[in-house]
């Protein structure tokens, strides 16, 4: 409690920072913008609440690249969302990706990673002079489209989990007049993900070798982001978010089959990945040709911590709303 505390401080903190940094005015006097004259794409990690309206879809391609100390993991995701009803949006999140190693072998090519379906429901909304936030449900069930094991010499081709997961969320945005009258729009998520048991064979996404056979309990995991837009113009707006992310422990229990001594029952191989944090923030900068489309660039940082290896990620992102 006292991180996710400390993250929201710090958040606060962060998104307040514009109008004193840039010297801004703070008289009463400065003309209001209209919600009406700020265009936006989105922040680079948080999900808006809001539901499309019906009949209307929104696209939302990612290209972006992982680099950690010895892997570059180039990878692309698309939201595909769908207005359905009044307040209601269902949408799939398809993904691809590339694994390129420093010290070992390449993926064999471009692969298909999970596949996420998702259902969005909208409780409240934002009204200009009401403290009432935007705010949603949403669902998002995730398959195991993904290659997680028979990986044989190439653990590079694992890009999924081998687990059927269940992400419930909370969504809410809300606006902010700065001292001089531009809107700072702000959102707060929290998830919470659940993932079922996976069986293993061989060499997998869970650091098990040839001759394997066994499953993997892959621990629940929170995640929370508060993020910030800033609106300079109409059409440009800076951003960043700032994440947190605890994993629980993932467990790995199975026999080798190629050892006559290694016992199915009980498992002789067990082990366990640890809890692990990480924290992280990714500032952005936002392009909107219009109230429709709009191209955003941002990095996202990962601070190494418990059981975390830093990253950076750089990303491309394109909305369009049809």
């Amino acid at each position: 409690m006292r991180i996710f505390v400390g993250l929201l401080l710090y958040g606060a903190i962060a998104i307040s920072l514009p109008s004193r940094a840039l010297g801004q005015r703070t008289d009463s006097s400065a003309t209001r913008q209209s919600t009406d004259d700020a265009w936006w794409t989105g922040p680079m990690l948080a999900p808006s609440p809001n539901t499309l309206p019906p009949g209307h879809f929104l696209v939302e391609p990612y290209i972006f690249d992982v680099r950690t100390p010895h892997t570059n993991g180039f990878g692309s995701l698309t939201y595909i969302n769908y207005g359905l009803a009044n307040n209601f949006t269902v949408g799939l999140i398809p993904t691809f990706g590339f694994n390129m190693v420093s010290e070992g072998t390449n993926s064999s090519g471009i692969g298909v990673g999970d596949l996420s379906l998702l259902a969005q429901y909208r409780l409240t909304q934002f009204h200009v002079g009401s403290w009432v936030p935007t705010t949603a449900i949403v669902v998002q069930e995730g398959f195991p489209t993904g290659k997680f094991d028979k990986l044989g010499g190439r653990p590079s081709d694992g890009l999924g989990g081998g687990a059927h997961t269940t992400q419930l969320s909370l969504y809410s945005q809300t606006y902010f007049w700065m001292p001089n009258g531009r809107i700072l729009r702000a959102r707060l998520d929290v998830s919470n993900t659940f993932s079922s048991n996976v069986n293993i064979e061989d060499v997998s996404v869970y650091g098990t070798a040839a001759g394997f056979r066994g499953r993997a309990s892959p621990g629940t995991s929170q995640f929370v982001v508060l993020a910030g837009e800033y609106s300079v113009t109409q059409r440009w707006v800076l951003g960043i978010d700032l994440t947190f992310h605890h994993g629980a422990n993932t467990r790995v229990a199975g026999y080798d089959s190629l050892d006559p001594e290694s016992t199915p029952s009980p498992p002789s191989i067990v082990f366990d990945s640890g809890s692990s944090d990480a924290f992280g923030f990714a500032p952005a900068i936002e392009y909107n040709w219009n109230p429709r489309f709009g191209l955003l660039l941002g990095t996202r940082i990962i601070l190494a911590g418990h059981n975390t290896t830093s990253s950076i990620t750089p990303a491309l992102a394109l909305n369009m709303f049809y």
